[in-house]
């Protein structure tokens, strides 16, 4: 087993370690997911159009979910 480490900033931001990065091919602009079960946490890679990923964001797209927003928006 690996261990890669990081440090969070006061943002609470951390760098991805090169190893982890290299072994999930990241590259900038990518979307990573954190999945939590019990206590503990995995990283991953979001692919395109990755249900889990979609169903995590669902909660917070709902800023423009009203009957006005429906109306103005129906065309497009």
């Amino acid at each position: 087993m690996c261990t890669a480490t990081s440090k969070l900033t006061k943002e609470h931001q951390a760098t991805i370690p090169e190893p982890v990065r290299r072994l999930l091919h990241l590259e900038a602009g990518d979307a990573i997911a954190f999945d939590i079960e019990n206590k503990a946490v995995h990283l991953r890679k979001v692919r395109h159009l990755d249900p889990t990923f979609t169903q995590g964001l669902e909660g917070t797209l709902n800023e423009w979910a009203s009957e006005a927003d429906e109306e103005a928006y129906r065309d497009l």
